[in-house]
């Protein structure tokens, strides 16, 4: 058969199973991410079928995707919003920082995959999924919740926390000198302040120039200039998903808005491609062995980000309840986790077990996050309406 026509056929044959995992979530009531994870596992390589014909296309998808998420993910920040966050919330993300990237740094030390191992790890065990966390509080009702500014303000600190983090990944992936890595941070760290600069003064000049009245004319302008910019970031050895959030951040008011209503079809459709091109290169007879391991990290990374948020909301004089519905609303991880295993395992500086450890740990987090979040208001209302039997 025909390479095009077999590629075509792949491809409609995955963008139907994503389809269909897509409606089947929705049932549940859970996040795809997971779902879109098990397709790839079943397509890829060890997997029930083997798509080989699709990699090409699959790859550049990939990126496309990751740039869109993070884009998105811009969007729905202002850089005043940033600035506001990070002053009100800068305690509790530090202990955020520390609480859960420990965990990923010592399980990867123990696993014997030396520092660059652990510094991989450890952003994949930090930044909870600013997506699913988003959904799971539009669909309980909570955006107008108390808490919902502090759980909020946390995941700013995180995607502020991976614009620095990224750079630096790259760096040590790449292999480069101890001069050159701490270039690539001072560059990072030096286009991250003059965007957010020029975003809080020239925002709306830059909402301007991507704005039009006709939507295709509007749309072409706003993706070309994301890739534009992911491209010029990643030349100046700053992550070109780090570029795509700046851009949004400095894209606001309605421009904003409606670049989020015209990107969100794009989003969904490269974003599933690239969690399935992930799961695609991860062999599923890997995850077996690390399953018991992923477990036990999962635990403790739903019991550190039930900390932080617990604190984070007792600090802004929150109550029992509030305080327990930011700490579950904190625990999935997904988009962060996969995007940082994904850079590792490409750049072959990483054993491909990581990429199954990473995989197994998103697939229980992204499933259990937004189960606790649904479960915590019952399961708290329970333990307060206890009350201790009287002695005797």
């Amino acid at each position: 058969m025909d390479p095009t026509t077999l590629s075509l056929i792949q491809l409609g044959v995955v963008f139907f199973a994503l389809g269909i995992l897509g409606r089947l979530a929705g049932l549940i009531g859970m996040s795809p991410v997971p779902l879109y994870l098990l397709g790839g596992l079943a397509f890829g390589h060890g997997g029930l079928v083997d798509l080989g014909g699709i990699e090409d296309f699959g790859h550049i998808a990939s990126e496309i995707g990751v740039i869109l998420l993070l884009l998105m993910l811009g969007l729905e920040y202002t850089a005043k919003e940033l600035v506001t966050g990070l002053k009100q919330s800068w305690m509790p993300g530090v202990l955020d920082l520390v609480l859960n990237m420990l965990p990923g740094a010592a399980v990867a030390l123990m696993l014997g995959w030396g520092p660059v191992g652990a510094l991989v790890m450890a952003g994949v065990t930090y930044s909870s999924s600013s997506g699913i966390v988003a959904k799971v509080l539009s669909d309980l009702g909570r955006l107008g919740n108390r808490e919902t500014p502090v759980v909020l303000s946390i995941l700013v600190i995180e995607d502020l926390a991976m614009a620095g983090y990224l750079p630096i990944l790259t760096a040590v992936l790449a292999g480069v000198s101890l001069a050159g890595g701490l270039t690539a941070v001072a560059i990072s760290l030096a286009v991250i302040t003059i965007v957010l600069v020029a975003a809080l003064r020239f925002g709306h000049l830059v909402s301007a120039l991507i704005d039009s009245p006709d939507r295709e004319t509007f749309l072409l302008k706003l993706l070309g200039a994301a890739l534009l910019v992911a491209g010029l970031a990643s030349a100046l050895q700053v992550s070109a998903a780090v570029g795509a959030f700046l851009l949004g951040i400095a894209i606001s008011g309605a421009t904003a808005q409606n670049a989020a209503r015209v990107l969100e079809p794009l989003r969904d459709l490269f974003a599933a491609m690239f969690f399935v091109v992930f799961g695609l290169n991860t062999d599923p007879r890997t995850i077996p062995p690390v399953l018991g391991v992923a477990a036990l990290l999962a635990v403790v990374g739903a019991t550190t980000k039930i900390a932080t948020g617990w604190w984070a909301a007792s600090r802004q004089g929150i109550g029992t309840m509030g305080r327990a519905r930011a700490g579950a609303a904190l625990i999935a991880r997904g988009e962060f986790s996969i995007v940082i295993a994904g850079l590792a395992v490409a750049s072959g500086a990483v054993p491909a077990e990581l990429a199954a450890l990473a995989t197994t740990y998103v697939l229980i987090m992204a499933v259990f996050g937004p189960v606790a979040a649904r479960m915590v208001e019952p399961a708290m209302g329970a333990l307060l309406r206890k009350k201790p039997e009287p002695a005797i």
